[in-house]
Parts: structure tokens; C-alpha cells; sequence
């Protein structure tokens, strides 16, 4: 009589194990470029975003003889104050997205980049012949009255990587009317000097290459646009708002 062993067939629990590992290496090679194209996407959208918002702030200057004030905390989106017959408030906040009619905003009615932070805009606060702290920029009788040349932006970009060192021998402009900022997928997680000072500049900004978290005090991945005020002459020149 002959006796055929049986032979068991499947997996040990060491192949098993093999395999998972085999099988989180490959998902981990699929997932990250699958994030990095997402983070891609995601900027190439805000860049966009900011690119309508500034558009739309040329508009509203060639309609309204002057640009709006930024939005505050409290102002639901609108500028403030609300008409804009003298000073603003302050010279930086929110971009007035309700004021501009854009979209996409959120509950507060400040427009958002696409990780949802609110975007940042300041105007220019200098001023010449109407008062210590009336904006020219944003009051339409002084844009009018008072004419290009009496008419002086003074926010300063600079392409510095280090706050310090910022000067004239690294600025991307030195007038510019007004910035619009997105702080970036990192909001209110980071400690990068250049996006704290951002944060609460009037004058002096930062654009500048991203730099990955590990950096720690040289984080950055701010995205800022400006508006230099030779467009915005030229295009209220042409609209006949400003002679």
C-alpha cells in the first residue's frame, strides 16, 4: 500500500510579511509623486488666483478712480472703510473680495488660495498733500488733484533670502502700489522669518524661491504679485481717470 503525504501549500507568516513590505514600499513610491503633483496643482492655482485678484484691483481702479482699501477682520470681505472718502483704516488685511465681487471666498468673505487661507493685500501708504495718513492710492480726489508726479508707492519686494540683507541691490521693486499675498499651504505653522515679516509688513515684503520646512527659520512658500504703478498710470491714463 503506498501513503502520498499531503502537502500543505499557502504562505508562511515570514513570506507574508515580505510581501507587505514589498507592497508599502510600492505604495509609498505611488503616493508621493501623487502629493508632489497635488502640491503642484494647488500652486499653479493660487498663482492664478492671484493673478485674477490683481486684474480685478486694476479694474476697480479704472472704474473708481482709485484703488480699494484692504478688507479688516470684521468688514465681511468688504473694504474698509466702506465708501473709501478718506484714510483706510489700515494699509493692510484682507483682499476686499466682496468689494471686487471674486470668488472663491470663505464663510467670512475673504477670498482664499487653494489651501483656504485668506489672501493677504496691502496698498501704499504714502502720502502727499492730504493729510499724515491719507492713502493718494485709495482716495480718488488726491489721485485726481494731485497728479503722477506728486504720487509716491513706497512697498519695497525684496528677493532676499534673509530679511536682513534686504536692499536696494535685491529688490524686485521699490514703488510698488500694492501686494497680494498667499501665505502659502503653511499657515500658521511657520517660523520662517521672510513669511513672518509678510505677515505684518506695510512696506517690505519677501518673494522669493520655496524652501522646504526643514529649514525652519528660512521656511518660505509665500506666492506674492504686486502692482507696479507705471501699469496702473498707464491703464487710468487710458481709462481717463488720471491725466
Amino acid at each position: 500500500m503506498n501513503f502520498k503525504k499531503n502537502k500543505q501549500s499557502g504562505f508562511t507568516l515570514v513570506e507574508m510579511a515580505i510581501v507587505l513590505v514589498i507592497f508599502g514600499l510600492v505604495l509609498a513610491a505611488l503616493l508621493l509623486p501623487l502629493r508632489a503633483q497635488r502640491e503642484q496643482a494647488a500652486q499653479a492655482q493660487t498663482v492664478n488666483i492671484l493673478d485674477n485678484a490683481k486684474q480685478a484691483l486694476l479694474g476697480f481702479a479704472l472704474s473708481s478712480g482709485r484703488l480699494p482699501c484692504p478688507a479688516s477682520p470684521t468688514s465681511s470681505g468688504l473694504e474698509d472703510p466702506t465708501p473709501a472718502t478718506g484714510a483706510c483704516n489700515a494699509p493692510a488685511g484682507f483682499l476686499p473680495a466682496a468689494t471686487l465681487g471674486i470668488q472663491p471666498t470663505n464663510s467670512s468673505g475673504f477670498a482664499i488660495d487653494a489651501w483656504n487661507n485668506p489672501i493677504r493685500y496691502v496698498v501704499t501708504s504714502v502720502n502727499t498733500s492730504g493729510g499724515a495718513t491719507t492713502p493718494d492710492f485709495t482716495t480718488q480726489d488726491e489721485m485726481s488733484r494731485i497728479g503722477i508726479a506728486e504720487l509716491n508707492p513706497n512697498i519695497k519686494v525684496c528677493a532676499d533670502s534673509n530679511s536682513a540683507n534686504c536692499s536696494a541691490t535685491n529688490y524686485l521693486i521699490k514703488n510698488a502700489v500694492a501686494v497680494i499675498f498667499s501665505t502659502g499651504a503653511n499657515f500658521g505653522q511657520s517660523a520662517g522669518v521672510d513669511e513672518a515679516s509678510n505677515l505684518s509688513a506695510t512696506t517690505t515684503f519677501y518673494s522669493r524661491a520655496q524652501t522646504a520646512s526643514s529649514g525652519a527659520s528660512t521656511e518660505f512658500d509665500d506666492k506674492v504679485i504686486w502692482i507696479s504703478p507705471y501699469v496702473l498710470y498707464n491703464a487710468m491714463i487710458q481709462a481717463g481717470q488720471l491725466h
